[in-house]
Formats: structure tokens, C-alpha cells, sequence
């Protein structure tokens, strides 16, 4: 799922169907495989420019620790 116009596309979170499983990250740069070996996707790097990312492979999302993310706006 490529986004070719660089829209920022995130998926429609579902209840029910969607993970709603966050994980909190010290940092702005995060890598998602969804957990490796067979039954992940290829590794994506994702920057969360807000508070979160949620990855268009497996829809898990990221959350910005509070106070985080301040890694010289890189």
C-alpha cells in the first residue's frame, strides 16, 4: 500500500477489526514489521509529525510519549 502522493494516508481505524493496541515510543522515527518472521510485512519506517502514526500494513499504531520526541526535528 504505497502512498505516491505522499498524502499522509493512515488507515480508517474499524472497531473490532483494527488493533487498538498503542504502543508508546521515546521517539518521533519508528520502524514496524509486525513483529518479523512469517507473519509480518516488510519492514516501514514511519515519523509521527503529530502525536501518533499508525501503520498502513498492519494498523498498529504509535503514540508519542509525553515529553518525547524531540530528536533535532530531523
Amino acid at each position: 500500500m504505497r502512498d505516491e502522493k505522499l498524502t499522509g494516508y493512515t488507515p480508517t481505524l474499524i472497531p473490532g477489526v483494527t488493533p487498538e493496541e498503542k504502543t508508546i515510543v521515546q521517539s518521533r522515527k519508528v520502524a514496524c514489521n509486525n513483529g518479523g518472521g512469517t507473519m509480518g510485512h516488510p519492514m516501514v519506517y514511519l515519523r509521527i509529525e503529530d502525536t501518533q502514526v499508525t501503520c498502513p500494513y498492519c494498523s498498529r499504531t504509535y503514540v508519542l510519549a509525553e515529553g518525547a520526541g524531540d530528536d533535532g526535528h530531523h
